[in-house]
């Protein structure tokens, strides 16, 4: 089954996130559990954690379909020590949110090296932060997102995500989330159905398709290689509706959280309905 859903918003109250998701005929959703441009926002209280729990039940979201997304801040590779060590407090903090909100992913940016340190150094304090997260807090898994490659942002190739993985300890609490237009932005092809193939099979070589927990579905507004972290509705931007038609084919992209962060929230139904008639 096709979990297929949006980042909604979770103003007022992360309970109202699944109710936003349901009105667009979504089966799966994300949201920030907190505001994702704050280093700290105050703890989540009891009764919004069981009213999201109760919304959640009461609309059929299994906690599977639900990717949480972390702090816009957070830099887990980051070569200033300060830095470093806020951002691995921040993202323990947002690990615990989603403890206490029963759900069981967290998609995070992996980080830059801002021109200070190399590729495989900032890869390296990445993987130490993730081991560090992971002995603070159970359950939760660490999500890496594949980034467009702009600026010193690391995370673009798929070789950078098989090294923080491979120095991560407990593999088992350790995933990828593909974004769409971030990997065609950086350099991967999607926009033929044998395009898509044979960059997934690259995927699959470098990384392992098993290390997949979750997708965010958007066509780019860059071309290929652009390293331009700029979404497109679906269809309307450099990669078409072949490579959605791809994902919703083949069974591999079954049960994972299959997300929208498309430009125009007003017809993500449509985008949703578009996407389920390919299936």
């Amino acid at each position: 089954m096709k979990l297929i859903g949006a980042h909604v918003s979770a103003a007022g109250g992360v309970y109202n996130a699944p109710s936003n998701a349901a009105a667009i005929g979504a089966n799966a959703f994300a949201l920030f559990t907190k505001n994702q441009r704050q280093w700290l926002s105050k703890p989540l209280e009891a009764d919004a954690i069981l009213a999201f729990k109760t919304k959640c039940q009461q609309l059929n979201f299994d906690a599977t379909a639900i990717l949480p997304h972390d702090s816009y801040l957070i830099n887990l590779g980051s070569p200033d020590t300060e830095k470093l060590q806020k951002s691995r407090l921040a993202f323990i903090d947002e690990m615990q949110r989603c403890q206490q909100l029963g759900l069981h992913l967290l998609n995070f940016h992996p980080g830059s090296h801002l021109k200070k340190i190399s590729e495989s150094a900032c890869l390296a304090l990445i993987a130490e932060s993730i081991n560090l997260a992971h002995q603070q807090v159970d359950d939760v898994v660490a999500v890496i997102e594949n980034t467009a490659g702009q600026g010193s942002n690391l995370g673009w190739r798929f070789e950078h995500l098989a090294e923080i993985i491979a120095q991560v300890e407990d593999k088992s609490r350790v995933g990828v989330c593909i974004d769409t237009c971030h990997t065609f932005a950086a350099g991967y092809d999607l926009r033929t159905m044998e395009a898509t193939a044979a960059t997934f099979a690259e995927f699959d070589q470098v990384v392992g398709m098993q290390y997949l927990r979750a997708m965010h579905l958007n066509d780019s507004k860059g071309d290929l290689g652009s390293h331009l972290d700029r979404h497109h509705s679906l269809g309307e931007g450099m990669i078409g509706w072949d490579c959605f038609r791809f994902l919703m084919q083949d069974n591999r992209f079954n049960n994972i959280p299959l997300i929208l962060e498309t430009i125009n929230p007003d017809i993500w139904h449509h985008e949703i309905t578009t996407l389920r008639s390919f299936e």
